[in-house]
């Protein structure tokens, strides 16, 4: 986006309006502002800003709160963003020469990207002002040009109604002749509210809370009360008296109403009211009188990932929604609660909260078993669980009432220095940290990694000229890596992940999660209880071989235990293990068994205790950990953990970023006789017999088979895709009938699938000898070439007696598998020919056994 056209129709030395030199940017949360423009036309000027402009358009009735009207809206140039402030009068000759007068203003958000939005003509968005409230469109109306023509329109929604922007403005500056304006104001239709108003309230909620043991009636707090915080634990406590919540990865914010109207603060008293006015409107909504509600405010999910999108959300680079998650209720209407229960005080909150609206919802809770409520909640990509006390009131301060159980990943350090820089970076290389040991601080190693662009800027203007030679911690002696770093007394507190700590007691391969702006040094404790530590996870060493609930039921259908799996992953183990050692690892856990929940792991969490990770860089810069098994005592700590499949990559952990594996997944639609199948297989096999490639071949524990192809050398993932990919379609031209290449359902009716999607960077693939949580108990089982025509399904080989009988009396059909030498041919553009084959193999492959 740019401001010339903008500048070019304008002399600055004639009008007032902003030129944009004095800074364009905007800090806080994305902008919009519609303005009342009486010029040559009247016209409402629609504003809203994406990145660093505000994207502009002329919009002559204004806009309608009426879904059903849809009111054109002229694009035109780009302001500043300084033009939100603009009010007065445009010179008469000047261009857009009349009065300006600001009609409604607040901030913007939408789920997505804004600009990609616009760009494909249909932005969603919420706007958040005194006036205009709740979801609009923009929809480009005929083709893209020069100035396109746009649609405005009210979305459906509680904010909807029968109001023009005529109807509101009483409260907007006249031009100086004024006559023209009242004209063409006009009344809000009878029986219509001019603007939506908060609920009256849905219940009696003084009378419903005076009535729990331990209420008291008093006045609501003036200022925001001190918080509860939770201990770190390294498992979750035990009793029925437990709830366990999802540990939200946000900002703590206290939220205080008082005559209705909702005051937000930050966990260190900051108000965060003015940059919040979407979660403000949302708990004012509730109709409540008085109330203090604690909670969290989180972007996205409210997940390990989210956090990121949080921070550039409140920071005006994103235009995410932000929602307030409530989980606790101290006081509400005149009753105060916090000598109530937990159980009761969320009972009542959760009536409150029945129809929670968009930005503001009940952080739910489970009882009984912590660790599964820790394992599923890490699964789905949380950062742990808080457990609480359900029988106890609200008390102040960190105690053990509330426990935190989190990843063995993040911690919270204080930063008390820096490295110099290296390569083309500027300020510093390397942030150096230090924890709390008593009441002295401790070095516990650096961090490089994990920033971008705008964080090192930040970091460079927050840390300036400070350092000196001398350190300000306790440092381990003969580190040479620090002979160069400056240091200053602990200055702001920053969120790492790391694969813990090694023996040197620094950390391991550390990566930067979060500035925590919203905490202080005073907020990290000076004992954290730490979960099991990577020292006590040193490769080789044998966790724990006992099976926790060896009689609980895994398979309900064969009658299948937990011990029954153990024994069967303990009898092949010699066979798995070249399977998933060394490699990045995704497993599926089934801690009630298949028939209840069950779900995707790839990272590290408590109770897989033996099991090493890997930090794996992604395609953003960040970097994450992935679950890697090294020996047989790992495996079996994933089994004790309720693991029924394991599904590696197709490359080794120590060398992500090239392939060792493809697997082409020959997956059939509705219609298709298993033989077809065996056919698609034996077709896979010819054709990269003829490009000199020898391939294996595995039944999936499911509808199929796999054709897995062995590469020494490695390829480069940007190789081995598109060659799977183009192989995959080639199938699909010659035999239309047969294949397809794409998952697209309709398209598979009486077809084979032939995918390809195994064959990418992260992308996993069960593991040969792995059982799938399918009724039946299913087994991935490899086989030779030669018994093809013997297996009757992609799901006939089961666990069973007759199972174990099969693999321990015939040799392993992929004996020598990754002693074979074989790479991809150079090919051209435009697929696998007619007999298959493509570029020239003989001056590509290099093949023999070794």
């Amino acid at each position: 986006m740019t401001l010339k056209e903008y500048a070019r129709k304008r002399r600055f030395d004639k009008t007032r309006e902003p030129s944009g030199a004095e800074g364009n940017a905007a800090s806080g949360r994305p902008i919009f502002v519609v303005q009342l423009h009486h010029a040559s036309h009247r016209h409402y000027d629609f504003r809203l800003q994406v990145g660093d402009t505000l994207r502009s358009w002329a919009v002559p009735k204004g806009p309608s709160f009426d879904p059903s009207v849809k009111r054109l809206a002229a694009e035109v140039e780009d302001h500043p963003v300084g033009y939100a402030a603009f009010e007065g009068e445009i010179p008469a000759g000047e261009y857009g020469g009349g009065h300006v007068a600001r009609f409604d203003g607040g901030i913007w958000s939408t789920s997505g990207d804004a600009a990609e939005q616009l760009e494909k003509g249909h932005l969603r968005f919420e706007l958040f002002g005194d006036k205009l409230k709740g979801g609009w469109h923009l929809i480009r109306s005929g083709r893209p040009s020069s100035k396109p023509q746009w649609l405005l329109i009210k979305d459906k929604d509680r904010y909807a109604g029968e109001i023009e922007a005529d109807d509101l403005l009483s409260d907007v500056s006249p031009p100086p002749s004024a006559s023209a304006e009242k004209a063409t104001k006009r009344k809000a239709p009878a029986g219509k509210p001019a603007m939506p108003r908060p609920a009256s309230g849905r219940g009696d909620w003084a009378r419903k809370a005076a009535a729990l043991d331990g209420a008291e009636k008093r006045a609501a707090p003036v200022e925001p009360p001190e918080l509860q915080l939770a201990t770190s634990a390294p498992s979750p406590p035990r009793g029925e008296h437990w709830l366990h919540e999802i540990k939200w990865d946000g900002y703590r914010i206290m939220a205080m109403i008082a005559d209705g109207r909702a005051r937000l603060w930050s966990r260190n008293g900051i108000e965060w009211t003015a940059k919040l006015p979407d979660i403000v409107m949302a708990i004012e909504q509730l109709g409540l009188r008085d109330a203090v509600i604690d909670g969290e405010l989180v972007a996205g999910r409210g997940g390990r990932k989210d956090f990121p999108l949080l921070q550039s959300t409140l920071s005006g680079d994103r235009h995410a929604p932000l929602v307030y998650v409530a989980f606790d209720l101290l006081h509400v209407n005149g009753v105060s609660l916090v000598r109530v229960a937990l159980t009761d005080r969320k009972a009542l909150l959760a009536g409150i909260l029945a129809t929670p609206g968009d930005h503001i919802a009940l952080s739910t809770h489970s009882t009984g078993d912590g660790g599964e409520a820790f394992a599923a909640a890490v699964g789905e990509g949380f950062e742990g669980i808080v457990c609480k006390r359900g029988d106890a009131g609200y008390r102040a301060g960190r105690g053990k009432d509330w426990m935190k159980i989190r990843t063995l990943d993040t911690e919270e350090f204080a930063v008390v220095g820096y490295t110099p820089p290296k390569g083309s970076r500027e300020g510093f290389g390397s942030l150096l940290l230090a924890r709390r040991e008593g009441d002295a601080w401790a070095y516990a190693g650096k961090v490089g990694t994990g920033f971008s662009d705008a964080l090192l800027k930040d970091l460079r203007r927050r840390i300036g000229a400070a350092g000196a030679k001398t350190p300000s911690v306790r440092v381990p002696a003969n580190d040479t890596d620090l002979r160069q770093a400056k240091w200053f007394e602990p200055r702001f507190v920053v969120e790492v992940a790391s694969r813990g700590v090694g023996t040197n007691g620094l950390l391991r391969q550390p990566s930067l999660k979060a500035v925590r702006l919203d905490k202080t040094i005073a907020d990290l404790p000076a004992n954290r209880i730490d979960t099991v530590k990577p020292s006590e996870q040193k490769r080789g060493k044998k966790p724990d071989a006992t099976i926790s609930s060896p009689t609980k039921v895994l398979f309900p259908g064969e009658g299948i235990t937990k011990q029954d799996v153990a024994d069967y992953y303990a009898a092949i183990m010699p066979r798995l293990l070249p399977e998933i050692v060394d490699r990045p690892l995704s497993v599926i856990r089934c801690p009630g068994g298949i028939e209840g929940s069950c779900f995707f792991q790839k990272h590290h969490s408590a109770g897989v205790e033996g099991v090493d990770v890997v930090q794996i860089e992604e395609k953003d810069g960040a970097s994450d950990d992935y679950l890697v098994v090294r020996d047989a005592a790992a495996a079996m700590a994933l089994v004790q953990a309720n693991t029924l499949e394991f599904h590696p990559w197709g490359a080794k952990a120590g060398d992500p970023d090239r392939a060792d594996r493809l697997v082409f997944d020959l997956d059939p639609g509705p219609g298709v006789a298993w033989s077809e199948v065996r056919a698609a297989a034996r077709l896979i096999r010819r054709l990269l017999a003829l490009i000199d490639i020898e391939c294996f071949l595995r039944t999936s524990g499911g509808k199929g088979l796999h054709v897995v192809v062995p590469l020494q050398p490695t390829v480069a993932w940007d190789i081995a895709k598109p060659f799977a990919h183009a192989f995959a379609e080639s199938m699909a031209r010659l035999h239309p009938d047969r294949f397809v290449a794409t998952s697209t359902k309709s398209r598979r009716n009486g077809r084979i699938f032939v995918d390809y999607l195994r064959n990418g960077r992260g992308a996993t693939s069960v593991a040969s000898y792995s059982l799938r949580a399918r009724p039946g108990a299913p087994v991935a089982m490899p086989i030779a070439w030669e018994e093809l025509s013997r297996v009757a399904g992609g799901d006939a080989f089961v666990l069973g007696a007759a199972l174990l009988r099969r693999i321990a009396r015939r040799p392993d059909p992929w004996d020598g598998i990754d002693k074979i030498r074989q790479r991809l041919p150079t090919v051209p553009d435009g697929g696998v020919g007619s007999d298959g084959a493509r570029g020239s193999p003989a001056r590509t492959k290099t093949r023999g056994k070794s």
